[in-house]
């Protein structure tokens, strides 16, 4: 399940357009989304969107391990996140923390690091 946290009517009919023509292995993928951040959900990702990511710390309190956690705000992924959309140039990058997504019990690959803007 990708849990998206937030207002991004862009997103959220993007990954459902995606969740309706792949699977994960044989498994559907389900999108939930939600203005606010509830711990009960349980998701493989939690994406916090730019308008509720000053909650991160809140989140990363109550965050699953083997959660990914993605947000869209300055610092996110120096502050908890394991990926952190920034605008670098008028072009959108990502930090990559591999220390944040060890310590929720990610495998990580290090080839996927050469792509981001490593924070660690």
């Amino acid at each position: 399940m990708i849990y998206v946290v937030g207002k991004s009517d862009n997103l959220i009919a993007e990954l459902k357009n995606l969740a309706g023509k792949k699977k994960v292995g044989n498994q559907d993928i389900e999108i939930k989304n939600t203005m606010a951040f509830d711990a009960n959900i349980n998701a493989h990702m939690i994406c916090l969107t730019a308008d509720v990511s000053k909650s991160l710390g809140d989140v990363i309190a109550k965050n699953k391990k083997g959660t990914l956690l993605i947000s869209e705000t300055t610092g996110g992924a120096k502050t908890g996140a394991s990926i952190n959309f920034v605008a670098v140039d008028n072009k959108l990058k990502f930090e990559y923390s591999k220390n944040n997504a060890v310590k929720t019990g990610l495998k990580t690959n290090d080839d996927f690091k050469a792509l981001a803007i490593s924070i660690d």
